[in-house]
């Protein structure tokens, strides 16, 4: 089938026209629009005692995206607990690390990095194991982050910090797109939960990441388009490959 809409489950980028998807919406003459199917709620001071942990207890943080950044110094405000300059943190990428400007002096900071996967952040922790580690995370996280640090036996609390919860869909006509693009199981989750009638038929589903993909098939539907791969890193890279294959396909006819 020929994809004139797709329904990206993310944020409109800034610059929408100048973005990747802004090329292939021109490109390919597709119609690409965003919603944000998931949002995600900070646990308060109150629900945070009731885990029992002690952030004074730690002498390092494990930081795996902006969200568990930004949650981490929250919640230690609200707890009225000063983060001491000599925490050390260790981020999973080179920009969660930047990110942290938002919050602490950059230069002050003991700060360490992966590249990009959680498996190479580990890496670094396994060359720290005297620290006591926080893991700030959401109620759905990646098992994956939990069974490398117990494979590694690093010390660690993990500690929720926010919930992933549903975006409320009603306003998306959802029979109008021929596409869509999700880059977590919570995403997948959402449209079930908006929209509990919905059936695939036809329909292309488009997913980031393996823990998506298996949520997917999990959840009774097929995903068509898959990213990262060897040759499409990113998600547009992977649309692109796909939108291109049935340009052809059309061509053909």
């Amino acid at each position: 089938m020929k994809i004139k809409s797709i329904l990206v489950s993310q944020p409109e980028p800034i610059d929408k026209e100048k973005s990747p998807y802004g090329e292939l919406s021109r490109k390919y003459n597709v119609k690409i629009d965003f919603h944000k199917f998931i949002k995600i709620e900070g646990v308060t001071a109150k629900e945070f005692r009731l885990e029992r942990i002690s952030l004074a207890d730690h002498t390092a943080v494990i930081l795996s995206s902006r969200n568990s950044v930004d949650h981490f110094f929250r919640i230690a405000k609200e707890m009225r607990y000063d983060v001491p300059e000599n925490l050390k943190y260790f981020c999973i990428s080179e920009s969660t690390a930047f990110y942290l400007q938002k919050y602490v002096l950059y230069r002050k900071r003991k700060i360490f990095h992966g590249k990009q996967s959680f498996a190479e952040l580990i890496e670094i922790i396994r060359k720290h194991k005297d620290e006591k580690y926080l893991l700030p995370c959401s109620d759905i996280h990646k098992e994956s982050m939990v069974d490398l640090l117990d494979q590694a036996k690093v010390n660690y609390s993990k500690a929720i910090l926010y919930r992933t919860e549903a975006s409320n869909l009603s306003g998306i006509k959802i029979d109008e797109y021929d596409m869509f693009v999700f880059f977590s199981p919570a995403g997948i989750k959402s449209l079930q939960k908006n929209f509990p009638k919905f059936k695939q038929g036809e329909k292309i589903f488009g997913a980031f990441g393996q823990s998506t993909v298996d949520s997917i098939t999990e959840s009774g539907f097929s995903v068509q388009v898959m990213a990262p791969t060897k040759t499409a890193p990113s998600m547009t890279m992977a649309l692109e490959e796909y939108l291109e294959m049935e340009a052809k396909k059309s061509r053909k006819k």
